[in-house]
Formats: C-alpha cells, sequence, structure tokens
C-alpha cells in the first residue's frame, strides 16, 4: 500500500501540452478513479504513474519518496490493460508466473502466489489453457490475477472492463471492488464511463483539457459540482440545463426566467449573481416531477417504460432538452404536452463566463 503524491505535474509532447500542472494526493489504499471525455488526459496521466510516459515538469512522490527518474519496474506498481496483454502461446499458470520468474522469485513462492491469485479469482480451472481458450470476463481475470501476484504497492488499471459486454463489465465491477476490499492496496482506475467511476471510487478525479476540475467522493461531485462540466459528466442520465436570467436574489435563493417567461426558484446562494444576468439552471432527471397544469410546458418527443421507472425525454418551446426520471410507470405517451417542476432545494445555478464555462455557485439549504 502507498500514498501517491502529484505535485504541479506536466507533460508535454514537443510544443503541446497534454497534462497542465496537476496537483492531487491519493491515500493509502484508496480507490481513485480518474474520468472524463476521451482525450482529457486521463490515461497519459496514469501512464506517468506507472512509468510509461516520461514527466516534463513537477513531482511525483511514492510514500514521499520522488519517482519521476525510476523506472516502471523499481515503482512497486501493477497495470492492467484494456487489451490484457496476455502472452497468447502461454499457459494462464505460465502468464501468472512469468513476471515473477524474470524477477527471480524462488519457485516455492511463485507457485504459493499463483494458486493464491487463481483462488481469489476463480480461475483455478483455467490455469492449464491457453488466453484463445478463454472468454474475455476469463482472460481479465487472468489479467489483473498476472498484477496481483506481484504484491504491488499500488494497482493502475487503464479502462480494463471497455472490451467487455454490459452485463459482464457489472459482474467485474463487483469483483474488482472486492479484490479492492480483500487487499486493501492503493488501486488507480481509469474510465470514460462515470457509472463505474460513481459505484466503485472512494475518490473521483474529472479531467479535462489535461487539468484536474474537481476532486473528491462520488457524491460530493454529484450533489455539489464545481461546475457546469462536472455536473453535466457525473450523474446518469446527464443532468439537464436550461438557459434563464437572474430575475431576483433574496435570504432565501434565487428566482429565475427562462426565455418562454418560464419562472423557477433556486435555493442557492446569490453570491456573484446580479439581477439581470444571463445564468444557467441545472437540475438532475430524477428531481423533475411532472405538474398538474403547473411547471414549464414542453413536448414529450418519447417515453421509456422500464417496469419500475420511467423516462421522459422532452423538448421545450426554445428547444432545449430535458429529461425526467420518474418512479414506477406513466400513462404520458409521445406527441402529449407535460408540465414539468423543479423543486428549488435540487437545484443548480451555473453563472455564465463569456458563453464558455460556466461556473457553479453554493448551493443553499431547501425552502
Amino acid at each position: 500500500m502507498a500514498v501517491l503524491e502529484l505535485d504541479g505535474l506536466l507533460k508535454d509532447y514537443g510544443q503541446v501540452r497534454a497534462i497542465h500542472g496537476v496537483d492531487l494526493r491519493i491515500e493509502n489504499g484508496e480507490f481513485c478513479v480518474f474520468v472524463g471525455p476521451s482525450g482529457c488526459g486521463k490515461s497519459t496521466l496514469l501512464r506517468m504513474i506507472a512509468g510509461l510516459e516520461d514527466i516534463s515538469g513537477g513531482e511525483l512522490r511514492i510514500d514521499g519518496e520522488r519517482v519521476n527518474e525510476q523506472r516502471a519496474s523499481e515503482r512497486g506498481l501493477a497495470m492492467v490493460f484494456q487489451t490484457y496483454a496476455l502472452y497468447p502461446h502461454m499457459t494462464v499458470r505460465q502468464n501468472l508466473a512469468f513476471g515473477l520468474e524474470n524477477i527471480r522469485t524462488p519457485k516455492p513462492e511463485i507457485e504459493a502466489r499463483v494458486a493464491e491469485a487463481a483462488r481469489m479469482l476463480q480461475i483455478e480451472a483455467y490455469l492449464d489453457r491457453r488466453p484463445k481458450q478463454l472468454s474475455g470476463g476469463q482472460r481479465q481475470r487472468v489479467a489483473i490475477g498476472r498484477a496481483v501476484v506481484r504484491e504491488p504497492r499500488v494497482f493502475l488499471f487503464d479502462e480494463p472492463l471497455s472490451n467487455l459486454d454490459a452485463e459482464l463489465r457489472v459482474t467485474m465491477r463487483g469483483e474488482i471492488s472486492t479484490l479492492h476490499r480483500r487487499l486493501g492496496n492503493t488501486m488507480i482506475y481509469v474510465t470514460h464511463d462515470q457509472v463505474e467511476a460513481m459505484t466503485m471510487a472512494d475518490k473521483i478525479v474529472v479531467l479535462r483539457d489535461g487539468r484536474i476540475e474537481q476532486a473528491g467522493s462520488p457524491l460530493d461531485l454529484y450533489n455539489t459540482p464545481r461546475n457546469s462540466f462536472v455536473a453535466g459528466f457525473i450523474g446518469s442520465p446527464r443532468m439537464n440545463f436550461i438557459d434563464v436570467t437572474v430575475t431576483g436574489i433574496d435570504g432565501e435563493g434565487v428566482s429565475l426566467t427562462d426565455a418562454a417567461g418560464n419562472a423557477y426558484r433556486a435555493a442557492v446562494s446569490g453570491d456573484g449573481l446580479a439581477t439581470g444576468q444571463p445564468a444557467e439552471l441545472g437540475i438532475r432527471p430524477d428531481h423533475l416531477e411532472i405538474g398538474d397544469g403547473d411547471g414549464a410546458a414542453v413536448t414529450v418527443q418519447s417515453v421509456e417504460q422500464l417496469g419500475g421507472e420511467s423516462y421522459l425525454y422532452c423538448e421545450a418551446a426554445d428547444g432545449t432538452k430535458l429529461t425526467a426520471h420518474l418512479p414506477g410507470q406513466t400513462a404520458i405517451r409521445r406527441g402529449e404536452t407535460a408540465h414539468l417542476v423543479l423543486r428549488p432545494q435540487f437545484t443548480h445555478v451555473f453563472a455564465k463566463e463569456g458563453g464558455l464555462a460556466q461556473k457553479r455557485l453554493v448551493i443553499g439549504e431547501a425552502v
């Protein structure tokens, strides 16, 4: 187990800067997940930690020791790749043992570690098979097992489940989480799937364009996103956004109006806002309710009935797309008009900055 500290970490490719001064501390035994859209730098950052990419600036420390110039093999880390990276001509047993043989680990210890990893990952029956004889999930277990036998200080996972089907991804998420609880090692996990991040992480780090937008626990990021990028990225379905104008600020929150004249209340601080200022109102699909003639009028574009829950995909008069997640089943049908009611205590307000990034304000208590 280990503590990792990233202090002003930089990565340049020629004249292009891919990682912009990242500061981050990952605690001993923590399960930290890097998330963000494609090209945001999450895999590059992981490879810098692993020693597979040179560090252009800043400092990487493991348990207080600077490791910038250390080779990957000297850092005490083990990495699990998206493509499994198994040797096709070797059996599962040989794949698991190969790394230990290279560092001249005694044969009895190799056998013991391989047997324990196989038992832990339930691949004992496959030890004498070759990778081509295994399913995708079995191959991924072998790839994880190869990391486990090395008994590393830190496990690194680079989108390990992206090649699996949806049902198997759910199963493997649970198995990796169980492995973390059993071993207690520090783990860093890269994914573009925010559902994986929400269900597995102790800490989520949201990246955009090589910078950290926000880091914190899954529920911290869900309940109090720092800006509209984080708000829209964390949560499934994504947060709804409505362009509004601030019409009033008082001690109980903020009043807002959209282009169609619909009025809203948000239980947020008015710090940084001014009457007449354009802003963006955010509300999660779970927090929208259907009103009986009250609320913003929208046209229902499609309905998904899942038995225990329903999703309404709607469009406002100005073309704004809104999604409502309702419990149970609904009688509303495609093409009908619905009225969406926003609960003030769950509403977010983001002040626009030149039409680009929006900055989230402090959420207040329910009014």
